[in-house]
């Protein structure tokens, strides 16, 4: 009789190993190797043997036929435009974000939405059922075609599917699902992974929409093995900042749509309430001109979006001055710094310097460069923009100004929202009544800003 194996699995990338280490040799995270009983070898007429017989033989490309797809509403038209202007059937979609950050009422939502014209599954593994339609009954969802399943035994939920053949379903949470062929705990590498595989599996054999919500670690990422986001069609990212009612769904990757594309909520008695104008939201009102303040025209997916980066400049005490960046790539200021001290004539090697993106928006595209250097060196000089004033740029380590994409849509947003003038690249550019102030490098754009 063989006795039975373990192995030491990473919970942070899956990695296994036959002896416990402190650290794991693959990603390097420290004391995350838990112990799980082996899977037994495969036997003959398996996946695992080479008597396992194809299933379908081979098509040409061209040959295989391409039906008219009908996307599927989530009836929030902020997360239709996410997903690429609805949901595709069959599409597998992982939703992730911190606890309590809205990631159940917003999948609650979103099947009532699609309850309209589809049948729904939602299988709970963290709530009663009892419990679900009390938030249901709080949200002002009414009588609608939506099942609901209180389970977390994966053969139980594949039964049941079988036997309701939804045309949605969704899983809150994938981390609390478990499947009786595996020995180890819900939640582990083992057991989301092979979970997780299954259920993409049975959503795209049966044209299912399968929706997942997924738990985040400390760091932020989906927990879990990182083959859980190549699995799925659609990463979504479920954002906010601790006490702002503000939410943001982000998608990081996405099949059927653009990525990085961004829809803002706001968290209300009865729910996520769509926010259509979200430039409005992160522009403070300020009664007059204030120093380090700085409007930039980003580009989120397919939206352009109106945000303030604020600045805030002072003399350090310590040795290392302290470089402390909200919303923004923190190498991404330092590079920055580096710039304007090279190429700017600013000498901040004595200076506190903190950047904040206002709202909670994260902008990690490059053409934030100049606004963050323009409010930096608003900050420094205690000398504010004019008002009206919009800029975006990437700013290269020579100190050249260099053209970014979409330059057209951040003009159209900004005028739409009263701006009267834009410091932005030189290039082939034209623009609507907004007064365009192209510059070369970083001292003419300086130039146009402060007028010396």
């Amino acid at each position: 009789m063989s006795r039975e194996r373990s192995l030491y699995v990473c919970q942070a990338c899956g990695a296994s190993s036959p002896k416990w280490m402190g650290r794991c040799a693959e990603c390097g995270a420290w004391n995350s190797l838990v112990e799980e009983r082996a899977a037994p070898a495969p036997g003959k007429g398996t996946r695992g043997s080479s008597a396992f017989a194809i299933a379908s033989p081979p098509q040409r490309l061209a040959a295989v036929p391409i039906a008219e797809i009908r996307r599927q509403s989530t009836g929030l038209q902020e997360l239709d435009r996410v997903l690429g202007g609805g949901i595709v059937p069959g599409a597998a979609i992982l939703l992730g974000g911190e606890p309590g950050i809205g990631k159940s009422t917003l999948l609650l939502q979103s099947a009532a939405g699609m309850a309209y014209n589809d049948s729904v599954l939602y299988v709970t593994g963290e709530e009663s059922a009892a419990q679900l339609a009390l938030r249901a009954q709080r949200l002002g969802i009414g009588d609608l075609a939506i099942e609901v399943l209180a389970e977390n035994h994966l053969e139980s939920i594949e039964a049941q599917i079988a036997q309701q053949r939804p045309q949605v379903l969704l899983i809150d949470s994938i981390q609390t699902l478990f499947t009786e062929n595996l020995q180890s705990a819900p939640g582990s590498v083992a057991q989301v992974r092979e979970c997780a595989a299954r259920l993409v599996r049975l959503a795209k054999t049966q044209d299912i929409s399968l929706w997942m919500v997924g738990h985040v670690t400390k760091e932020g990422a989906i927990a879990g093995p990182r083959v859980l986001e190549h699995m799925v069609d659609t990463v979504l990212y479920f954002e906010g900042e601790a006490g702002s009612p503000y939410r943001i769904v982000r998608a990081i990757k996405n099949r059927f749509g653009a990525a990085n594309e961004l829809g803002v909520f706001e968290m209300q008695e009865k729910g996520l309430e769509e926010i259509s104008n979200p430039s409005r939201l992160f522009l403070s009102q300020h009664q007059k001109p204030v120093s380090g303040s700085v409007v930039l025209a980003t580009q989120e997916g397919s939206r352009s979006l109106l945000v303030e980066v604020q600045a805030l400049v002072t003399p350090s005490p310590l040795t290392n001055p302290r470089r402390v960046a909200l919303g923004l790539d923190p190498n991404r200021l330092s590079l920055l710094l580096a710039i304007l001290h090279r190429h700017g004539g600013s000498f901040l090697f004595d200076q506190d310097v903190f950047v904040n993106i206002a709202g909670g928006v994260r902008v990690m595209e490059p053409a934030a460069d100049l606004a963050v250097a323009l409010a930096v060196l608003s900050a420094f000089r205690n000398e504010p923009v004019e008002e009206g004033l919009v800029a975006f740029g990437e700013l290269g380590l020579a100190g050249e100004l260099r053209p970014v994409a979409h330059a057209e849509s951040r003009l159209r947003e900004s005028e739409k929202l009263g701006f009267r003038s834009a410091i932005l690249p030189q290039g082939k550019t034209t623009a609507g009544a907004i007064q365009l102030r192209p510059a070369r490098s970083l001292a003419e754009a300086v130039q146009s800003a402060f007028g010396h």
